[in-house]
């Protein structure tokens, strides 16, 4: 039994740090006590310890206790441990290659996958649930072993998406990037979140959460909209093959 919640977003509009999203952190983690796991390696600008620290109070005020796995000398045996993990946003290239240095990946998907624990991500930490982060917004800052990652989610996902070009922006829009990916594997469909929406999944359902509708990106300019809160099998999106 599979329980995610892959985020857009840490923030929606002018929104407090993950303000938008108590309803959809309780859904997943039910209210009930237990310790989170959080894995800050997308940070890059800033320490380790000041993501813990944006994040912590916000998961104390839901009721949750939340550790950040930086203080634990053997981050092998931290997610062993762990009752729930979290994955905050950042940069996507410097979190997998991290989360590869620590030697977590397969461990948090196995963990996740087959013995249940929810996972909860936001930005990057939603790009590396799916099967790679091919279709991540991010810099390849730093180059990790593979492209390939937890594959929590069956398919790819476009997080923080926005439609369209700001006036006298003349590189490509993310519709036209996107649909480079599509054109160059064309066995693969993809989910483009909104701010503020999130993929909620519950073994092989999904279900779109937040003010806005998924656009579900089915081949180079080819779009259907996914309705808010209303389960669909996540099979119905083609992921790798």
């Amino acid at each position: 039994m599979t329980n995610a919640l892959l985020m857009s977003s840490s923030r929606m509009g002018n929104m407090n740090y993950l303000q938008h999203a108590d309803e959809q952190i309780h859904r997943l983690l039910q209210h009930k006590k237990q310790s989170i796991l959080f894995i800050p390696y997308a940070a890059v600008t800033f320490s380790f310890d000041d993501f813990e620290a944006i994040v912590k109070p916000v998961f104390n005020a839901l009721g949750y206790e939340l550790t950040s796995i930086h203080h634990f000398s053997d981050p092998v045996a931290a997610v062993k441990q762990a009752q729930a993990i979290a994955i905050g946003g950042g940069n996507t290239f410097a979190l997998l290659k991290r989360l590869y240095d620590a030697n977590i990946v397969e461990l948090i998907s196995q963990r996740v996958k087959y013995e249940s624990i929810p996972y909860m991500g936001w930005s990057a930490g939603s790009n590396v649930a799916t099967p790679s982060i091919r279709t991540t917004n991010d810099m390849p800052i730093i180059q990790p072993p593979t492209f390939n990652a937890l594959n929590i989610c069956p398919f790819q996902i476009n997080p923080h998406f926005i439609s369209g070009k700001p006036i006298g922006h003349n590189g490509e829009s993310r519709e036209e990037r996107l649909n480079e990916f599509l054109t160059i594997n064309p066995m693969e469909e993809l989910i483009a979140l909104y701010e503020g929406t999130a993929l909620f999944i519950e073994n092989d359902h999904g279900t779109i959460l937040g003010e806005q509708n998924a656009l579900w990106l089915r081949g180079p300019n080819k779009i259907e909209e996914i309705a808010t809160n209303k389960p669909f099998k996540l099979n119905m999106i083609k992921g790798v093959q």
